[in-house]
């Protein structure tokens, strides 16, 4: 497995905020083999998330893989973690080496079309620290990934998650940033998306 590190960074210039976007972490022909694996065999469930006090289905299949005694919450869903494999402890030490941090889970998202989404939210659950570190890995279809400022209504953004990519989320940036993969209507393919962060 190659990570490639060619390509400079780009740094987004935003208040408030540390993120940093690697558009080709992982080439091409690396990408696409790591997506087959991960689309056919990872243990993949679909939860029901409450909403105003109705419960739906979430729009995205997940599955957690982590250090043994770490469960991840959220949406008031409590997911225990898989072990890791092989293939997840190899991205995994990848992603480690450029963001200086010893993750100890991995959240997987799987988008199996347009219909699939991720609403308005920031990762700033308890268990997850003051300032965490959050590393998003993307392969398959390219997906819009949106931000806006908690406070001031004219900070937005929107870039898009390349096959193969890295995002990383630091500092602040959970406490004044809200972020969402939104729903589309165009024709699109399946997406895995790989969050990385630290339990404590």
């Amino acid at each position: 497995m190659n990570s490639l590190f060619q390509n400079d960074p780009i740094i987004l210039q935003l208040p408030d905020a540390e993120i940093i976007y690697y558009p080709h972490f992982f080439d091409q022909e690396e990408a696409d083999k790591i997506f087959a694996e991960l689309l056919t065999k990872t243990p993949w469930q679909q939860d029901e998330i409450t909403v105003y006090g109705k419960r739906y289905l979430q729009p995205r299949l997940t599955a957690l893989y982590g250090n043994e005694g770490k469960p991840y919450s959220y949406s008031n869903i409590k997911m225990q973690p898989h072990h890791w494999n092989l293939l997840l402890q190899k991205i995994k030490f990848y992603v480690e080496s450029v963001s200086n941090t010893n993750f100890t889970t991995v959240l997987l998202n799987y988008y199996r079309d347009g219909n699939d989404g991720n609403g308005w939210h920031s990762d700033n659950e308890k268990e997850l620290g003051i300032n965490p570190v959050i590393a998003s890995v993307s392969f398959g279809a390219e997906r819009t990934f949106q931000l806006k400022h908690n406070t001031n209504k004219d900070q937005k953004k929107s870039i898009i998650l390349e096959h193969g990519s890295l995002l990383l989320m630091k500092g602040s940036t959970q406490h004044f940033w809200k972020h969402q993969i939104p729903k589309t209507s165009k024709p699109i393919g399946p997406r895995i998306n790989l969050t990385f962060r630290v339990i404590e």
